[in-house]
């Protein structure tokens, strides 16, 4: 099906309108200096070498010329049906438990960092594959659409965190929902769903959901990671056991019944974690014994240009337009010079949209690259793109996420700088800020990453990744402040001890009045924040009383 490639350009087509009133306007203009001349026969005589037909066909002839170089500019194409880069495979929607119960131990270090070491194995193994990514805890979030680019799913799987989704608990069923709906409803096959979890706090929608897709034609595979006899959760903000409302060590168990249960529903199988190779081998073997299709990644397809035939087009017509005058017997001596400047336009036209067309193709074989891991040659590539054209934002984003690929930290802040700067579209800007942030926040650098995440938010207020990761950043930043202020009460607690065997100070000297009245000063000021306090406590939402 036919695209534009730069349809922001078509936007320039409501110009058209403006002219044709330009025109009107300064027809009515002669008109009405025509009858201010005053003898009608006088004025014929005057104007009997004007050619009015001419002046209004001079005016739609450049009126098109103008319409069609807009749709030149914004390319119009097509897919080249021989040229897709197609292969064999499935749609295969990964849904990772986030929730605290994950950071238990009983399977070292802890049972998220195995799930995601697990997961990061297997996208290794679906080469063919497209892959989405949902996480959940009390709600769920699509961390990453379908997509071929597995080097993309590794980078958000190596992002998502307990702190990636703001409630507490395990709604397998809302996972499996937002999974369901990423697939082509279409499609009654070619589809399966790995889930990863301990099944904590499992929901009883669940089943019932597995069961609908698993009648859809969806393929289900569970993963339970955790021990039956369970293992008490270390809470990330305190470094302490965490408790319940009662006061007793919380046990998370690995609720293997459940996550049995939702395999057979969706009619597939039911793996229990107990070593990363095998276990990713096991799925691996699984996925490519289901029916295989034909897939075709719209970020791998070459398309077929038609913008130098609407450039032709249009210099057809500013030739046409220089040969009709207004006047029927003389030249005006502008002709002489006007063929000269159409030429000029639409050949400064032509060779604008021939450098961009060659700089696209470059940026592909980049892309290209970088989806087959190799970032030097993806660097090179982009790196020719902006050397010749600094302007280009598209190379200069790639560029930052082929740096950081390759460790480069600076060079790729640096990168997503100068393409903030470059890019028109909110989103593209938002994303790039986005880009920017993961890998300050990476990198320790938590003031810079949380301005980037509230840059990207302020661009676009729903972009989700910036929302969470600023919420985690912001947590972090928390932790760290905690720890020069433990220091701190450390250092006086022994001054404190050390001023115990010092003279004591001089008593001060004030009056018993002073006294009493400091005192009632302190009281009024202590019996005002517990009413704020209590008025605060009477409007917020009551708190689950499990958060795990």
């Amino acid at each position: 099906m036919p695209s534009f490639q730069h349809i922001e350009y078509l936007v320039l087509l409501t110009l058209i309108p403006v002219l044709a009133g330009i025109f009107i306007y300064a027809l009515y203009k002669k008109r009405s200096t025509v009858k201010k001349l005053g003898d009608r026969d006088l004025v014929k005589l005057l104007t009997s070498n004007h050619n009015a037909s001419g002046y209004l066909l001079k005016f739609l002839l450049i009126t098109l010329a103008f319409g069609i170089l807009i749709i030149a500019f914004a390319n119009p194409r097509s897919a080249k049906d021989p040229d897709k880069i197609s292969r064999n495979g499935i749609d295969v929607m990964i849904a990772l438990d986030v929730s605290k119960s994950m950071l238990a131990q009983d399977i070292k270090p802890t049972r998220l960092d195995r799930a995601k070491q697990l997961l990061s194995r297997l996208i290794d193994k679906l080469s063919n594959d497209r892959i989405g990514i949902v996480v959940f805890a009390g709600k769920a979030y699509l961390q990453m659409p379908l997509t071929g680019d597995h080097a993309a799913a590794k980078m958000y799987l190596g992002a998502a965190n307990t702190e990636s989704v703001p409630t507490q608990g395990t709604v397998i069923g809302d996972a499996l929902k937002m999974c369901d709906a990423s697939f082509n409803s279409k499609e009654k096959k070619y589809k399966a769903v790995v889930l990863i979890s301990d099944g904590e706090d499992h929901d009883e929608s669940a089943v019932k959901t597995a069961e609908q897709m698993g009648d859809d034609g969806v393929v289900i595979y569970t993963v339970g990671i955790g021990s039956p006899e369970g293992s008490p959760i270390m809470d990330e903000n305190t470094n302490q056991l965490k408790k319940d409302k009662d006061g007793n060590t919380v046990i998370s168990k690995l609720n293997q019944e459940e996550l049995s249960s939702i395999a057979e529903k969706g009619n597939g199988k039911y793996f229990l974690f107990q070593n990363t190779d095998a276990v990713a081998e096991n799925i691996k073997s699984e996925l490519a014994g289901m029916d295989q299709r034909n897939i075709t990644d719209d970020s791998l397809m070459n398309y077929k240009s038609y913008f130098p035939y609407f450039l032709a087009a249009a210099f057809l017509f500013l030739i046409i337009e220089i040969f009709i005058s207004e006047k029927k017997n003389r030249k005006n001596n502008y002709l002489k010079l006007k063929p000269v400047l159409s030429i000029l336009l639409v050949f400064i036209g032509f060779l604008c949209s021939a450098q961009t067309q060659k700089e696209n193709l470059v940026i592909k074989k980049g892309n290209d690259a970088y989806k087959n891991n190799d970032f030097t040659k993806a660097l090179d590539a982009y790196g020719q793109v902006i050397q010749k054209d600094p302007a280009n934002a598209t190379a200069q984003f790639n560029q930052g996420n082929a740096l950081y690929r390759t460790d480069k930290k600076d060079e790729a802040v640096t990168a997503y700088d100068n393409a903030v700067k470059k890019l028109n579209k909110p989103l593209e800007k938002s994303n790039a800020y986005y880009n920017k942030g993961v890998v300050l926040q990476n990198d320790k650098k938590l003031p810079g990453c949380i301005d980037a995440y509230k840059n990207a938010l302020k661009i676009e207020p729903g972009n989700e990744d910036a929302r969470q990761n600023l919420q985690k950043a912001l947590q972090q930043q928390k932790q760290q402040q905690k720890k020069p202020d433990q220091d701190k009460k450390k250092q006086d607690q022994k001054k404190d001890q050390d001023q115990k065997q010092e003279p004591k100070p001089q008593q001060s000297k004030i009056t018993k009045k002073d006294a009493e009245e400091k005192l009632k000063a302190l009281m009024e000021q202590e019996k005002n924040l517990q009413d704020k306090l209590h008025k605060i406590n009477a409007a917020s939402v009551n708190k689950p009383e499990k958060d795990w």
